[in-house]
């Protein structure tokens, strides 16, 4: 094979459509975009417009409503744990918390913080600062010995 045999495949591009080259050009005179009108002109795009007609996302009705503080939070499952601790990714001599799990690959994004899911078993005895923690997840954690710290105020969720 040398540089100038390379060809693309049969069919896999095609010339572009050259408008406004003379009626018999099949695009000539008006471009392909019929007469006159609003989408005749240059510079329109109008989504959601209905030619009048009250658009649908002005006749469906509009329920509840998008809370801007809502917390979003990083979630740890102990079977994901329980598997990187037996790598070796995470020491459980020491205190696990968010900046160790994102530092070993655990959690992608810790977000406002790390909540603790029930999934999976765990077999080692750890401590570890979380934000939040499923009665399960703390359960399983207390079952092995080890313990589940939240931060003040923070009440364990079921």
């Amino acid at each position: 094979m040398r540089l100038n045999e390379l060809a693309d495949n049969p069919g896999a591009t095609r010339p572009r459509k050259r408008i406004g080259r003379g009626t018999g050009s099949g695009t000539g005179k008006t471009s392909g975009k019929g007469h006159k009108g609003q989408k005749a002109r240059s510079g329109v795009a109008v989504n959601g417009f209905e030619g009048g007609q009250m658009p649908l996302y002005r006749r469906l009705p509009k329920r509840g409503f998008t809370n801007i503080f809502r917390k979003q939070y990083g979630v740890l499952n102990l079977g994901r744990l329980q598997a990187a601790i037996e790598s070796g990714k995470v020491d459980a001599g020491k205190a696990i918390d968010a900046a160790v799990l994102v530092a070993a690959g655990i959690v992608r994004d810790a977000k406002d913080g790390v909540r603790l899911l029930g999934k999976g078993d765990l077999t080692s005895k750890i401590e570890i600062h979380v934000a939040g923690a499923s009665k399960a997840a703390v359960e399983a954690v207390e079952k092995a010995g080890g313990s589940v710290v939240l931060p003040a105020g923070a009440a364990v969720e079921s």
